[in-house]
């Protein structure tokens, strides 16, 4: 899908003309242009407080939050507030300064890291500053002219730019294969084995974030073994939401030990910014070494470093916060269903929601519908193309441990409402139900 609004950017740019670089910027072209054209502060860019929680204020008014990644509810958790409190006492806010590889390198940043690997099963971690870096880097660090990546088509953006990357620099050849689409999988290995000269990198996701649904790993890991290739995954929205103390997706499938390369991100469970590769020692050194995006930039402040390793403490003590996530998803997509919405078959506990739009405007309906629920007090995002098909809008929320029932029950009678005043159809034809399955990979 991804790879569709590169194209779509690319269409934009030569229809706004070549005479000035600047022409494109007047049109109603690129991401979400005829949103930024119309002025558009409501659903894209909107305005929010900064502080996440089950409860925001959006222009004026509470609203129950459906649209943040805080899935064990841990941002603002008093205990990281008090180490982070205590980090900026201690080092303030520039600790440290430089780059790891020449003055930002510090005992605190490679005891989280021996930390990470420990609990993931690896060797050996590296920290990067953000997870969109930390995926871009490792993929450029590791790929030469003559290597394969062989990617998932429905990959997020940070391993589509990360393939470019390698591209670019490298010569990296590219092959993409149809989502969860484990047949194509194979076929894509075969054609390139054929006439191999390098090495061939399997990426893709754990949970897969708009959708929530899961790669699956046992299938992946045995074509990996099979075609001699190694398998990356960023696992963003497993890494504490899935498997044994939210040590991820890899190892909710029992496979951690066969998975070459693991990247989990800070952004989601743990309500932070920063990320991690962890895999052989050799192998990590290398993306140590090599990783432009954290080669030439700053190390990861101590505030972060201090406050991210106790929220990796309750992280993994957060069976009680997992389950109440669980539950809370759970609630949510049954009584979505119950209310006749067609809600994605996703395993994660990510709730995707899916409308046909018909004949009707893709604006038009995403605007009508979430800006109904939001007048009702309830927060989501509508998504439509080039995210999801054309003609289909999705409603993605994310249930967190923080979440009560209450806000369950409120949420699903204003979609009850909605669906009844705005006369909504949610039964789809064939051909939307084909479109459905295809997102994910059936």
């Amino acid at each position: 899908m991804l790879l569709d609004q590169e194209t779509e950017r690319e269409s934009a740019e030569k229809a706004a003309g070549h005479t000035d670089v600047f022409a494109k910027c007047e049109t109603d072209g690129g991401y979400f242009g005829k949103m930024r054209a119309m002025g558009d502060d409501d659903y894209t860019r909107p305005t929010l407080p900064p502080n996440p929680d089950r409860i925001m204020e959006f222009k004026g008014r509470e609203h129950i939050m459906w649209s943040i990644n805080n899935y064990l509810g841990l941002a603002n958790h008093p205990e990281v507030i008090e180490v982070a409190h205590k980090a900026l006492d201690e080092f303030g806010v520039s600790s440290p300064m430089g780059s790891r590889m020449m003055s930002g390198n510090s005992a605190y940043h490679q005891a989280f890291e021996r930390e990470l690997a420990e609990f993931t099963g690896k060797e050996a971690a590296f920290l990067f500053n953000y997870g969109y870096m930390g995926v871009q880097g490792t993929i450029q660090s590791l790929l030469g002219k003559d290597d394969v990546m062989v990617m998932d088509k429905l990959s997020h953006a940070c391993i589509v730019d990360g393939a470019f990357l390698a591209q670019a620099m490298n010569g990296t050849q590219l092959r993409v294969f149809k989502h969860n689409n484990m047949e194509n999988l194979e076929q894509v290995l075969k054609r390139v084995n054929r006439d191999r000269k390098g090495g061939v990198l399997i990426m893709t996701e754990g949970v897969y974030g708009m959708t929530g649904d899961l790669a699956k790993l046992d299938d992946i890991t045995a074509l990996a073994r099979k075609y001699d290739a190694r398998l990356y995954i960023d696992d963003a929205h497993g890494w504490g939401t899935m498997g044994r103390g939210g040590r991820g997706t890899a190892d909710h499938f029992g496979v951690q030990d066969e998975v070459d390369i693991y990247f989990g991100t800070f952004a989601k469970s743990f309500a932070s910014i920063g990320g991690f590769s962890a895999s052989t020692k050799s192998v990590t050194e290398w993306i140590t070494y090599n990783a432009r995006t954290q080669v030439f930039a700053k190390s990861l402040p101590m505030v972060y470093v201090q406050s991210l390793r106790k929220t990796f403490e309750l992280v993994k003590k957060g069976e009680d916060r997992r389950a109440r996530m669980w539950k809370t998803s759970e609630s949510l997509k049954n009584g979505l269903r119950e209310l006749g919405f067609y809600v994605g078959p996703g395993e994660a506990p990510i709730c995707s929601v899916f409308v046909p739009l018909g004949e009707n405007s893709m604006e038009h309906v995403g605007s009508q519908t979430a800006g109904f629920l939001r007048q009702k007090g309830v927060f989501v995002t509508a998504i439509t193309y080039p995210v999801i098909p054309i003609g289909l809008l999705m409603f993605r929320m994310i249930p967190t441990a923080v979440h009560t029932e209450e806000d369950v029950a409120n949420t699903l009678s204003v979609f009850e409402k909605m669906r009844d005043n705005l006369g909504l159809r949610l039964s789809m034809t064939e051909e939307e139900d084909k479109k459905i399955r295809k997102v994910y990979g059936t």
